[in-house]
């Protein structure tokens, strides 16, 4: 049985915002490497590498040779 991810909600705001950022930053294909988290959240850059770990470990994102990347979701919407 597959372990559960935490509920978005139960993420630290260190967390969210890095997430948020990552997200933004690939969502045009881009990349989202540690500097460019660090800079997009205005967070160091040892604190972005705790978050992405974290986030990694969890499900949240996956690496993606040097950068980062979205996890596999499935996030749907309810009416």
């Amino acid at each position: 049985m597959a372990e559960e991810r935490p509920d978005v909600q139960a993420l630290s705001g260190v967390d969210t915002d890095v997430y948020e950022a990552v997200s933004g930053l690939t969502v045009q294909g881009g990349t989202a490497t540690v500097e460019e988290v660090a800079h997009a959240t205005a967070l160091p850059e040892e604190a972005v590498r705790r978050s992405l770990d974290g986030l990694v470990e969890a499900g949240w994102l996956r690496v993606a040779g040097t950068a980062y990347v979205l996890g596999p979701h499935s996030w749907g919407l309810e009416h």
